[in-house]
């Protein structure tokens, strides 16, 4: 009895998604032999063939490009829409945003002092853990001022 010699062939491909995909394919030697015959022959085509395989991709070609064009027409329409919007928000800012700029602006002085107020604290806690007595040299009036706000501070609305 003569057994059959079987080829493996194994082909490993990515799809957009980056997966892999992997197809493994057994052959008997015949058939791989006749494989590579007809792949030889397929590299003559005749005229005819030729041409309708480069209009197939002429077509295919025009049909990107018109998906291309509409794509782009949509974000030209996208952008024009954001730049209005910039436009709408630099002309308010220009007009009237002065009033509320000293409110702001008083706010974020007292945050920034509330967290000046909350780092000191945190370094004296830091240096009695450690087991200092002593006050931090990086921060010598931390203490007074600590000690003498012994009620905290309610914080500002924004």
């Amino acid at each position: 009895m003569v057994k059959k010699v079987k080829k493996r062939v194994t082909t490993e491909t990515v799809d957009d998604d980056g997966n892999k995909k992997t197809v493994v394919k057994e052959h008997a030697a015949a058939e791989v032999k006749k494989h590579k015959k007809q792949s030889s022959g397929d590299k003559k085509m005749t005229a005819r063939e030729r041409e309708e395989l480069l209009i197939e991709n002429f077509v295919g070609l025009q049909s990107a490009m018109t998906n291309m064009s509409i794509k782009f027409g949509g974000l030209s329409d996208n952008i024009s829409k954001l730049l209005q919007i910039f436009e709408e928000s630099a002309k308010n800012f220009v007009s009237g945003g002065k009033s509320d700029d000293a409110e702001m602006l008083q706010k974020i002085d007292s945050l920034l002092n509330q967290n000046k107020t909350i780092a000191k604290g945190l370094v004296l806690m830091e240096g009695k853990l450690r087991g200092r007595n002593e006050e931090p040299q990086m921060v010598p009036n931390v203490a007074r001022n600590v000690e003498s706000s012994r009620s905290p501070q309610p914080l500002p609305r924004i």
